[in-house]
């Protein structure tokens, strides 16, 4: 799917910092993901500078290959994309707790 040309979108600057953190190239993460190894540089390399956007069943896998949750990759705000990592990263009971604690305010 070819994207208008615009400035880059918060999911490609997401998916470009979700790889960075995670040490992978743009095609390891592609293979990760189940790309064909022959595309899967380009194709990392189009979701990045915005050239393609990724429709969601490719937007899941690249998350989960990255391991960070897919609303990760859309947050517009930076504040609440470091919370869904953090979040993410918490066990059950803990989210459970911090949940309660945010609630309750």
């Amino acid at each position: 799917m070819l994207r208008p040309s615009e400035p880059s979108s918060i999911f490609s600057k997401r998916l470009k910092q979700a790889r960075l953190d995670a040490g992978l190239s743009q095609k390891e993460l592609g293979i990760l993901a189940g790309l064909d190894p022959f595309v899967a540089s380009t194709r990392i390399n189009r979701y990045e500078q915005d050239v393609h956007a990724a429709d969601q069943a490719t937007a899941k896998r690249l998350a989960k290959a990255l391991g960070v949750p897919l609303a990760y990759l859309y947050a517009d705000n930076e504040r609440l994309a470091r919370m869904i990592r953090a979040f993410s990263a918490l066990d059950v009971a803990e989210q459970e707790r911090l949940l309660k604690a945010i609630e309750s305010t």
